[in-house]
């Protein structure tokens, strides 16, 4: 039934240059638009455009599940759990939250039976009036300030379960927003959470979806994620082509960190939220 997703089976080693090590860092600078779903079967390739049915759906549309790049896992180590993913390690997150946001494209998050790959992120940095570390240290943003790796859980507007990924040393303050993923296992689990029996891109594309695809809690804050079990985030290959563009919702900011483009997603995929317009190829 869920034949699109990857299979239960380790997937083939795929070549060490597609390790976290081997991905060169970036300040990107350009502001673009994606649109192709995400194949679980053979991540060799990026997203392939897909015909898209002229029918209608409303809130809970019915449809053959969504394909997208298939996701290929790295090289297997000690960190590799026994169905063949392996766990990025603690070091990949030790990083400025600007460099560590487009590596985290086409990782995949998994907790449980569900694994979603990353599509769209958002860097927050320190000194950034966007940023929760703005307000210093509180009962609510000390997660930001914890180490490298770890998960930042908030509750938005009262309804939306935010998921973080802090980026850098303890006491930086800095994050990545998870703001969109594509499905890869575990399809029938997400719609169950979300209450929607879809696999369209509306499924996972905002951070609230997210959140709620995996079931998440401010408990889950502080929760490593280069860890087994719980919430890990898995190696798998970087996207060919990335977008840029300036981060939704920032309205309260200073104009130098409102017009940052600090938003990225991968380019040739419909799993990014809105909007899309201000991407642009980097």
């Amino acid at each position: 039934m869920l034949s699109v997703f990857i299979s239960q089976s380790p997937f083939h080693i795929f070549a060490s240059s597609f390790s976290y090590g081997m991905i060169r860092t970036h300040r990107f600078k350009k502001l673009a638009n994606p649109k192709n779903p995400i194949s679980s079967t053979d991540l060799r390739s990026e997203p392939q455009a897909r015909k898209k049915k002229k029918k209608k759906t409303g809130h809970c549309p019915k449809s053959k599940p969504a394909t997208d790049p298939p996701t290929q896992i790295a090289q297997l180590s000690p960190s590799s759990s026994s169905d063949g993913f392996t766990i990025l390690p603690k070091e990949f997150f030790l990083v400025d939250a600007l460099d560590l946001a487009p590596r985290l494209l086409g990782k995949l998050i998994r907790r449980d039976d569900v694994v979603l790959r990353i599509t769209e992120v958002e860097a927050y940095r320190p000194n950034d009036s966007a940023c929760h570390g703005r307000f210093g240290v509180t009962a609510r943003t000390a997660p930001v300030f914890g180490p490298g790796g770890h998960a930042y859980v908030y509750l938005c507007y009262g309804l939306h379960m935010m998921l973080n990924i802090v980026a850098d040393e303890v006491g930086v303050g800095a994050a990545v927003l998870i703001r969109a993923c594509a499905p890869v296992r575990g399809l029938e689990t997400i719609q169950k959470r979300r209450g929607q029996i879809t696999d369209k891109p509306v499924l996972l594309t905002g951070p609230g979806k997210v959140g709620q695809a995996l079931g998440l809690s401010t408990e889950w804050s502080n929760h490593p994620f280069y860890t087994p079990g719980g919430l890990e985030l898995l190696d798998a290959p970087k996207p060919e082509s990335i977008l840029v563009g300036p981060r939704v919702g920032i309205e309260y900011a200073l104009p130098e960190h409102v017009n940052a483009l600090w938003r990225f997603a991968i380019a040739g995929t419909p799993w990014i939220s809105a909007p899309k317009n201000t991407l642009r190829p980097s």
